[in-house]
């Protein structure tokens, strides 16, 4: 199956829900000359990506209150953060997201970029990108399931690493060291080492009230970070400290 023309057609299905309020199986599938097999499957498709809701026979528009479920999940500070952070990300770039709750705010920005090649070490991540319209291509970093971070970790995941390069690593950050860098309650550092090591470009996303948390275990030097996207509270101190190490700081509006 073309994929071109599998993304045009559910593009063409919301257009038209949007325009009636609902579908039907059989107008789509006369509409699109195809089977009502597929037309199940994009719709099923689609109301796993919260686009549309099916019933008996077909589908309807999703309420307003329903699409916004899946930002509510997220604070809205951190999909500021994660907005400004995929204003980084090219056409066909190949990106790295690590677990966690700032870059998973990330997902929902993806489907406006094309031709993506995206690893995950995070099932929850892998299932939301597997989901998006534009069908970037999606890896697994595979290894041992740490239940602390929620994703794989370990040997095997760095060896998988290890096999490609790629453009741009988001990544988040239990803390801020002005002097050393990110810092991590997670001893499991291994991975987002290796993760740096293998991208040309490492982002971190995170709110600017981790400034000062005292932890203990060293995640990323400032050496390894190419660019810091935080809110807009950043102390200004804190800023001309952080650039001194030559990282780029991109401040997204506070959102709460």
């Amino acid at each position: 199956m073309n994929k071109r023309n599998t993304q045009q057609r559910r593009h063409s299905i919301i257009s038209l829900l949007n325009q009636q309020g609902e579908v039907s199986v059989e107008e789509l599938s006369l509409r699109f000359e195809t089977s009502e097999v597929t037309i199940r499957k994009d719709l099923a498709t689609l109301e796993k990506t919260g686009l549309l809701l099916r019933r008996y026979g077909g589908a309807v528009a999703v309420p307003d209150e329903v699409t916004q479920q899946f930002s509510a999940k997220i604070a809205p500070n951190k999909l500021s953060i994660a907005k400004a952070a995929a204003e980084l990300i090219k056409d066909h770039n190949r990106i790295i997201i690590d677990s966690g709750s700032t870059t998973s705010g990330l997902i929902g920005e993806l489907n406006n970029k094309r031709g993506l090649l995206v690893m995950t070490n995070s099932l929850a991540l892998a299932n939301s990108i597997h989901e998006l319209e534009n069908e970037p291509t999606l890896l697994m970093t595979g290894g041992t399931w740490d239940p602390h971070s929620e994703s794989f970790q370990g040997q095997i995941a760095e060896q998988v690493l290890r096999s490609y390069n790629f453009d741009q690593l988001f990544i988040g950050a239990d803390g801020i060291d002005l002097e050393r860098g990110t810092t991590t309650f997670n001893e499991l550092t291994g991975l987002s080492k290796v993760m740096a090591e293998v991208s040309r470009e490492v982002v971190v996303m995170l709110e600017s009230t981790k400034l000062g948390r005292r932890i203990p275990n060293l995640e990323l030097p400032w050496s390894k970070v190419s660019v810091l996207v935080t809110d807009d509270r950043l102390p200004s101190e804190a800023l001309d400290s952080i650039t001194q190490h030559g990282v780029r700081v991109i401040l997204a509006p506070y959102a709460g």
